[in-house]
């Protein structure tokens, strides 16, 4: 889950919902007697890491003549279980935020329709995992390992290179991961270390960590800045956390100490990083159809991506869409991040965890 949110969500009580009303359709008319009628509403559902500017968001509500609500649902997987759970009765018109973690189990429930948006020809083929454009991508990260470079330098030590260095004795007791079965970075993370090591060998790798006094947190936040050197101002006792390749720039972003590089840099091992997307589709159910195609589009647009880097720290999925000068500087894309298939995700996800969790915390 990623913080740095500068938008305050609207967060609705499920019971609010089940009795949103949603304007009245427009009858037949001039455009005059449509605007009177004032603007519909529209309902984006979401994880709660979705963070968007509000000048964004009113050039869409003002361009179609609609006020977009956030539901927001918990982190992602908890979110995209609401969503299955309600859709007989959809809490939303758009739902934003399943990654390719849960991709196959999205797509298993039949809670989104097809929708081809114009926008997709701007999009690399890669990031495009469902053929029938049920999820569309949005946006695009990278799951790795950051360091306290000034930590390191003082203390004389060189980065790990590699995961199997995480193990080695000079790394005792500096590595702070989640767990991923309560966070999405913490379950990415385990998913590199199965495509690196193997299903035979990826528990004794951890195992190796255990050993070696690597700490567990629950959330990616409690993770980065309570124990990790750089995100707790020094207060934590942790150089190396699991977190994004994208956190450089918000370390610059957010320092309040004025400094204009980041404190921490990125340590991307092969097979040790892991690229997650995410994506938006119509539910099945709405009422406006029409719009929520429209609010698609528009998220998939350069105005919505351009926004999403300083925003949600994450790559836009259009191609067309400009980085600022931040990311260019100090986000990374790792050459060979870890590939491991959706539907691979979905039959194993739950086994995986478990059999983390035998060796990591009992």
């Amino acid at each position: 889950m990623r913080p740095w949110k500068l938008f305050v969500i609207f967060a609705l009580a499920l019971g609010l919902m089940a009795g949103c009303q949603q304007a009245a359709p427009p009858t037949a008319g001039t455009g005059e007697e449509t605007a009177a009628l004032g603007p519909k509403t529209l309902v984006l559902a979401g994880h709660d890491s979705f963070s968007v500017s509000e000048e964004v968001i009113a050039q869409f509500e003002q361009a179609n003549n609609v006020t977009l609500q956030f539901l927001s649902l918990g982190d992602a997987g908890e979110a995209l279980n609401k969503i299955i759970l309600s859709k007989d009765a959809p809490l939303a018109d758009v739902f934003f935020g399943v990654d390719n973690t849960f991709l196959s189990r999205a797509l298993d429930a039949d809670v989104f329709v097809p929708y081809e948006s114009p926008l997709l020809a701007n999009i690399p083929d890669e990031l495009k995992l469902d053929p029938e454009n049920r999820l569309l991508p949005v946006d695009f990260g990278f799951v790795n390992i950051n360091a306290d470079r000034l930590w390191f330098e003082e203390q004389g030590l060189p980065l790990p290179e590699t995961l199997e260095d995480l193990t080695k004795p000079e790394h005792a007791g500096l590595l702070v991961v989640e767990n991923p079965a309560t966070s999405s970075p913490g379950l990415a993370f385990l998913l590199a270390t199965i495509c690196h090591f193997g299903e035979d060998g990826y528990l004794d790798f951890w195992r190796a960590l255990a050993a070696n006094d690597t700490l567990v947190s629950d959330s990616w936040s409690e993770a980065y800045f309570e124990h990790f050197t750089v995100g707790s101002g020094g207060a934590g006792d942790r150089p190396l956390v699991v977190s994004y390749s994208t956190s450089p720039p918000a370390d610059v972003l957010y320092a309040s100490d004025g400094r204009t590089e980041p404190a921490s840099v990125n340590v991307n091992p092969p097979d040790g990083t892991f690229r997650q997307i995410e994506f938006v589709g119509v539910l099945a159910g709405t009422k406006e159809p029409e719009l929520a195609q429209k609010l698609v589009d528009f998220m998939l647009s350069p105005p919505f991506q351009e926004d999403i880097p300083l925003q949600m720290f994450v790559y836009p999925a259009n191609q067309d869409a400009q980085l600022p000068d931040l990311f260019v500087q100090f986000a990374e894309v790792p050459a060979d991040p870890a590939q491991v298939a959706p539907e691979a995700i979905e039959a194993n996800r739950e086994a995986w965890i478990q059999a983390w969790t035998d060796v990591m915390t009992r």
